[in-house]
């Protein structure tokens, strides 16, 4: 249904000749104007916030991470008790997205520059985890971490 809302709003030129999302036309469409990355948000945010929902609602775990990219610019701040932030210097996040992604330098430096910055997301964090050293270091922390919240939830219940 959302994609079809999509298609409605940004036209076919979307849709790969699969029919499925074109989701780099919709990138270059929505990140050279901030009316319509406004549009795509409203579009997507709802749904998206609907099925977060109902999957925190119908958790069974002791507690639920949920990962939400843009959990401050989206507004849902509010669908979580504490935020983790997995944090990493900015030319350490560019150039792992740009190996990840296939986008090129200046995109990623476009797509970041609609986001709250490093500093800000930093400031509204509970708990961050700095993805920068080795995985013995960062399962080190992740594990710390897994405990502080076990502890948690245990409070709460």
């Amino acid at each position: 249904p959302t994609l079809h809302l999509l298609t409605r709003e940004f036209g076919p030129q979307i849709l790969q000749r699969d029919g499925s999302l074109d989701r780099a036309k919709l990138r270059t469409l929505v990140f050279s104007n901030a009316d319509q990355r406004r549009r795509l948000e409203s579009i997507l945010h709802p749904p998206i916030r609907a099925a977060l929902q109902k999957h925190i609602a119908t958790t069974t775990s002791p507690y639920c991470i949920v990962v939400i990219p843009l959990l401050f610019e989206s507004g849902q701040r509010d669908l979580v008790k504490r935020v983790l932030v997995v944090d990493t210097p900015e030319a350490q996040q560019i150039s792992r997205t740009v190996a990840r992604s296939g986008l090129d330098h200046a995109t990623v430096k476009h797509i970041m520059a609609a986001q709250l910055s490093r500093a800000q997301r930093l400031a509204q964090a509970d708990d961050v985890i700095a993805n920068t050293s080795s995985l013995d270091t960062l399962h080190a922390h992740i594990e710390t971490l897994h405990a502080n919240y076990l502890e948690l939830s245990e409070q709460r219940s």
